[in-house]
Formats: C-alpha cells, structure tokens, sequence
C-alpha cells in the first residue's frame, strides 16, 4: 500500500549555504510550519565545517 502525501513527517532536501552539498532529512509539518534552518557540518573537500543548511524545493 503506497503512503499518504499528506502525512504528517515527510522527507526535505536542505541545501549548504556554501556548497551545492546536501542532505534528506524529515520534518513534521504539524509542528514546523515554516521553512528549515539547521547548522550541520558540510563534508565538501574546500569547506570541512559546519555551516547553515536551508530547506530547498
């Protein structure tokens, strides 16, 4: 049986701030409306250090 697109915890992409790097991560969207801020460490060769990722589309 195939999920529901409307449920509450979904997979988000959150794009780095200084690379294209990016990571999948879930979000209720009951309890967080807006968009997605979180500081997560970017493994690219030229940055190696945590930096702010936001929620793309």
């Amino acid at each position: 049986m195939a999920k529901k697109s409307k449920d509450a915890r979904s997979y988000i992409k959150i794009v780095s701030s200084e690379s294209d790097h990016c990571y999948f991560v879930q979000k209720n969207r009951n309890n967080t409306k807006n968009r997605l801020e979180l500081r997560k460490f970017d493994p690219t060769a030229s940055v190696r250090k945590h930096v702010m990722y936001k929620e793309g589309k």
